[in-house]
């Protein structure tokens, strides 16, 4: 037996972790001097924490230690389940350097159990859709090992693309030099996002300003979108009606489709900051970034 986990980056809302019976990790973020655990929107007051970073907070992540990895882990070791781990991009964090700490000092009391973990090399609703499809294969009755091998393939299929606001925050959180932060500001760019074969940042292309940004991010989706079977999904940080007019964009151009829109976490949040809009969905390759 084995027991599939996801991580709270993937960003999936709340109701479907349940519905699937899904257990995941919260990962930590602190802002007020408070520490929290993002639950995928449960308890989540969005509002207070974007009009925190709008007044000037400066959230932080946190990676998790081994001892907390261990707790997450020992309870299935000890019922004789291994664990199968689709998690938000290695690239992106240095936090499972602890897992691996975690797993192999665990293996000493367990040495018969297993953790399998899958890099979906993205984060955010790129992940979301690669653990909605080991779900799937899960509940037909796939093997860890079958449902690794298909998720190699499906990972290149799902795409993320994504514009944020302010390239300051992309800067603060090491994920922009300073000097294109800087350079990207003053020009007014609002470059286009995604993630690379590796699961790092990627500029796809450079638009001048938010309305071209956003009428852009409605190109990608219909000139990318394959696979319907799989919801779209629409994320804002705090600017929902630009959400919404994007999600409207897209069903008015695919009826059948079903669009998910919902806000973004406040761990993607401390990187990306409030204005940001992303858009996820299955398509037949991951985007080819700008060289």
């Amino acid at each position: 037996m084995s027991k599939l986990i996801c991580d709270s980056n993937c960003e999936l809302w709340f109701t479907q972790a349940e519905e699937w019976g899904l257990d995941f990790i919260r990962m930590p973020y602190t802002y007020g001097g408070e520490v929290y655990a993002y639950d995928f929107g449960k308890n989540t007051d969005f509002k207070k924490f974007y009009t925190a970073v709008r007044g000037g907070e400066i959230p932080k992540t946190m990676a998790l230690n081994p001892e907390e990895y261990k707790e997450i882990l020992a309870p299935s070791f000890e019922k004789g389940e291994d664990v199968l781990y689709v998690s938000f991009s290695h690239k992106m964090s240095g936090t499972f350097s602890s897992l691996d700490a975690a797993v192999k000092e665990l293996k000493e009391t367990y040495p018969e159990r297993k953790c399998n973990v899958f890099d979906t090399k993205a984060i955010s609703v790129g992940s979301a859709l690669q653990v909605e499809h080991a779900v799937r294969l899960k509940k037909a009755g796939k093997s860890d090992e079958e449902i690794l091998a298909d998720l190699e393939g499906f990972r290149d299929k799902t795409v993320v693309y994504f514009m944020v606001d302010d390239l300051m925050h992309l800067k603060r959180g090491g994920r922009l030099s300073a000097g294109a932060a800087v350079a990207g500001t003053m020009l007014g760019l609002k470059p286009v996002l995604t993630f690379d074969e590796e699961g790092g940042l990627a500029v796809v292309e450079k638009v001048m300003g938010r309305k071209k940004g956003l009428t852009k991010l409605a190109e990608k989706v219909a000139q990318g979108l394959k696979d319907l079977t799989y919801p779209v999904y629409v994320l804002d940080a705090d600017c929902p009606a630009d959400g919404d007019a994007l999600a409207e964009t897209i069903r008015a151009a695919f009826p059948s489709a079903e669009v998910r829109r919902q806000p973004v976490g406040p761990v993607i949040g401390s990187h990306c900051g409030p204005g940001t809009v992303a858009v996820g969905f299955v398509s037949d390759r991951r985007p080819i970034p700008l060289a």
